[in-house]
């Protein structure tokens, strides 16, 4: 069957996304219009705004959880059918709790990110899943097109008839994603709590939360607040704040894949360092509380740093946990959410205590940089897992000294060559190894030429610490630091007794 050509299934699950994420800020794009047939305060307002939030984003666990084990199709099918009554509650609100109750099912929209980043990357190769992910993720264009569309047809039907017009979005691809949905997707038999335990103390995950918690937080708080904040702020009409909150998500949206493909071609630490030094830069501009021209310059800086860093977050995710893709998607994916949770709240609080909002951009600034220190940490981190991974994975025998002689380090081939395990040779010196078949004329020799050639290479007899001698190729080396003074030496020798014996 064609329905499982992952082709399909990208444009079926990114169709899905596109009308989850429209249903999920259907609140927050018509707010001024409700607050004319709702009487809400500012509080009551920034609160309905954020609820939707809350839902969609302690869902995704779950939801990335049960992707893995039921598929895409069954969970966007069952997504979608929830979300009708939210959906339908919400056209006939008359109070405040009627949109809390409403907006937080509401969430389920915003939730269903995660059934895509779980499912879609079985379908490519890992040298892809950047890409693919980014793709996916212009799903969030759908907050664009309900920011953008949805006052304009509230201006001419009532913001109620704007509401209801998603029921039939919702039910029209519940029915394609029936039929074109792949019944066959791999799927995964771990239960959560294993999944849970097997990555919660892995600290990786928790810098992946952090950084989406402050990308894509940032990208949804933007979205929920500045319809209403353009509105307040700078008087224009609603119109008008839908359309630059559009452009917003446009530009953020977009750019997703752009970040991925990023990731893909080079080192995705190097990409996010750019990434939070813009969003720093930008929420130092936002705090001065510019006016429009600054604000709108401000406000598509976050959304172009975000926009990438979304995209580069998701390349890390698979990467370091394929065997646990659905637990952990939902969990860097829920921090996100919960990321756009807060500034609302945030900014009016502290415009309600300062009257303005400098220090809740200040925060986003500082949170950025903290995010920057973490991103350089893990950068390094990284090329030295990979260095040790090279000297562990090496089938020569490598043996590091200080500039004293003590032995710092050798390799698994080190005790393969002499059968001196790692902690026998620490701490001890290479005269272990001494077969007492050298005179001290040939070891000044040896160590003279480090010296004045930067190496040495040849061969020598050895003793292994069953006793055998035995005969290996050996080059030593000089380390030095970057204003050349010598911190380590370090030995790598291949044993050819058994090519000495042949010949």
């Amino acid at each position: 069957m064609f329905v499982n050509k992952p082709g399909l299934q990208l444009t079926l699950q990114t169709s899905n996304l596109v009308i989850g994420f429209m249903v999920w800020v259907l609140i927050s794009s018509l707010m001024p219009y409700i607050r004319d047939d709702i009487t809400l305060s500012s509080g009551q307002a920034s609160l309905v705004t954020a609820v939707p939030v809350i839902l969609g984003s302690f869902a995704r666990i779950p939801i990335g959880f049960y992707t893995d084990r039921l598929g895409a199709r069954k969970m966007f099918i069952i997504s979608l059918l929830i979300l009708i009554f939210p959906v339908f509650y919400i056209s006939i609100a008359s109070s405040f709790l009627d949109l809390i109750i409403g907006g937080l099912v509401l969430g389920i929209g915003g939730a269903t990110f995660s059934i895509g980043v779980t499912s879609l990357p079985k379908y490519y190769p890992k040298e892809k899943h950047g890409f693919i992910n980014g793709i996916y993720a212009v799903g969030n264009i759908g907050t664009a097109i309900t920011t953008f569309g949805s006052p304009i047809i509230a201006e001419a039907f009532g913001w109620q008839n704007a509401v209801r017009i998603f029921l039939f979005l919702l039910i029209l691809f519940a029915v394609l994603t029936f039929l074109l949905g792949d019944r066959k997707e791999q799927l995964a038999k771990k239960s959560m709590t294993d999944q849970i335990k097997g990555v919660y103390q892995n600290a990786t995950l928790w810098f992946l939360c952090l950084f989406y918690f402050i990308t894509f937080g940032s990208f949804v708080a933007f979205t929920m607040f500045l319809p209403s904040f353009l509105v307040e702020n700078f008087q224009l009409d609603p119109v008008d704040a839908g359309i630059r909150t559009g452009i917003f998500i446009i530009i953020a949206t977009l750019l997703r894949p752009i970040g991925g493909l990023l990731a893909d071609k080079f080192n995705a630490y190097i990409i996010l360092m750019f990434v939070f030094i813009g969003v720093a830069l930008s929420g130092v501009l936002l705090s001065f509380s510019p006016d429009i021209v600054w604000y709108t310059v401000g406000s598509l800086a976050v959304g172009i740093a975000v926009g990438i860093g979304n995209g580069t977050v998701f390349k890390l995710v698979p990467l370091y946990f394929s065997k646990q893709a659905g637990i952990v998607n939902g969990i860097v994916s829920a921090m996100g959410g919960l990321g756009g949770f807060f500034p609302p709240l945030l900014l009016t609080a502290v415009s309600n205590i300062t009257g303005h909002h400098a220090i809740a951009f200040m925060l986003l600034s500082e949170f950025a940089l903290v995010s920057f220190v973490i991103v350089i940490f893990m950068y390094y981190q990284d090329q030295v897992s990979i260095e040790r991974k090279v000297i562990e994975g090496t089938a020569e025998g490598i043996m590091i000294t200080d500039k004293d002689g003590i032995i710092k380090n050798v390799n698994p081939a080190f005790t393969r060559i002499t059968g001196y395990s790692k902690e026998e040779a620490v701490g001890n010196t290479p005269k272990l190894l001494q077969s007492g078949k050298h005179d001290s004329d040939f070891y000044h020799n040896m160590w003279q030429s480090v010296k004045e050639n930067g190496f040495w290479e040849g061969e020598i007899q050895n003793k292994r610490k069953n006793g055998e001698i035995y005969s290996e190729l050996l080059t030593i080396s000089p380390l030095k630091n970057n204003v050349g003074v010598t911190k380590y030496f370090v030995g790598i020798f291949n044993d050819i007794s058994e090519n000495r014996n042949n010949s």
